[in-house]
């Protein structure tokens, strides 16, 4: 493997462990969603450049999809505690 394999690897995983800790230290919910989604789509692209794309299509179907929709939809059934 090359050094531009390795170049791309190590900015992968920094650019998820970014997206990580933006979507833990938000405070609205909705935009923690949306950091959450996109450290999963970089999380897929990892799998896929590890040469596992059967692993990478389940994390993105699953994991930035469906697992976003429902939380989206989970925060959307709430209300703010500053509307009560």
């Amino acid at each position: 493997m090359g050094i531009e394999f390795l170049i791309v690897n190590i900015l992968l995983v920094i650019l998820i462990v970014i997206a990580s800790l933006v979507a833990v230290l938000l405070r609205d919910l909705l935009a923690a969603a949306i950091a959450l989604a996109a450290m999963s789509l970089l999380l897929s692209l990892e799998f896929f450049l590890l040469q596992a794309p059967d692993v990478a299509i389940a994390q993105a179907g699953v994991g930035a999809c469906l697992t976003t929709a429902i939380v989206i939809i989970a925060i959307k059934g709430t209300k703010r505690m500053e509307e009560e």
